[in-house]
């Protein structure tokens, strides 16, 4: 948290700077076309990502499992997207960095997100098939 506001304030600050300066090597058109084209690759791979994702999730859930591994797959896939939609380079660089694949396993690694170990509910369903038996006092 103590890390959010300077972020807001020197995130924007750097990407008006390399947007000036990639902007006064190439030139202010290419530049804008460069940070459109980003943002149309980053809406492709989003939707590409996101109906995988979804599909992968349902077929879990079918299988009475718990999709964790897609749900932090997904808040990566939104955070990813909307870095990309943010016009500048290094806000697109952290959002393809969420939105390929092997590359969001690695953050995914990095992050060491141990829960995704979850067991499934499958293996540990127990089927009880007598009743039990036995007594008891209600205390008043």
């Amino acid at each position: 948290m103590k890390y959010l506001l300077p972020t807001f304030i020197v995130l924007p600050v750097l990407e008006m700077y390399l947007l000036i300066e990639i902007g006064s090597f190439i030139g202010a058109l290419n530049t804008i076309g460069l940070v459109l084209l980003t943002a149309l690759i980053g809406l492709a791979l989003i939707k590409q990502q996101g109906f995988n994702t979804l599909i992968s999730a349902r077929s879990k859930l079918l299988k009475a499992e718990i999709p964790a591994e897609e749900l932090i797959t997904g808040f990566f896939i939104a955070i990813g997207g909307a870095l990309l939609l943010t016009p500048g380079f290094i806000t697109d660089f952290f959002g393809f960095f969420c939105l390929i694949p092997f590359l969001r396993k690695y953050l995914l690694n990095l992050l060491n997100l141990t829960f995704l170990k979850f067991s499934d509910f499958s293996q540990n369903k127990r089927q009880i098939e007598e009743p039990i038996e036995g007594k008891y006092k209600r205390n008043k």
